[in-house]
């Protein structure tokens, strides 16, 4: 199995829904046997959040369901990552162009539903910064569904 595939969730500012997507992610990851064959980390596309922690409620959200984003603190995405990164997911298509203007030729750049079986082309994850406690619980939800799908993939996709 290739060592040390890298994979960055972006949203746009690091505090909700990519680093809820980073720690699901990495959970499912380490479930599948992929946790010592792939990195997971997260960033925004909007850097107005570097340093803080996880939104209050996408936090609350994870404990609840016995995942723990304390540690988190949001980062900015920044072009030289391409180098750094083998996949690169976007939460939504606003991120998904933005970042898509930032990589060199050849970047793996995708929606992070895009691995869910069962979404639709063009599925995207909502941002739920401004909605209420359901919002997150959906975001949640999106995310444990993509992170299966691409555990998946990835564990067809190393393993050759």
């Amino acid at each position: 199995m290739r060592m040390s595939y890298r994979v960055c969730v972006v949203c746009m500012g690091n505090i909700c829904r990519s680093p809820m997507a980073e720690v699901v992610l990495r959970k499912t990851l380490a479930d599948h046997g992929l946790g010592d064959a792939v990195s997971v980390d997260s960033a925004g596309t909007g850097g107005w959040h570097q340093g803080h922690p996880m939104d209050e409620r996408a936090s609350a959200m994870l404990a609840d369901h016995g995942y723990d984003g304390s540690s988190h603190r949001a980062r900015q995405f920044l072009a030289g990552w391409f180098g750094q990164v083998d996949l690169v997911l976007a939460m939504d298509t606003d991120n998904l162009r933005a970042l898509r203007r930032l990589a060199p030729a050849g970047s793996d750049v995708r929606l992070f539903r895009s691995f869910d079986p069962a979404a639709p082309p063009g599925a995207e994850v909502p941002d739920p910064y401004y909605g209420d406690r359901e919002g997150f619980a959906d975001v949640l939800e999106m995310v444990r569904a993509a992170s299966k799908g691409l555990a998946e993939h990835l564990s067809r996709a190393l393993r050759r």
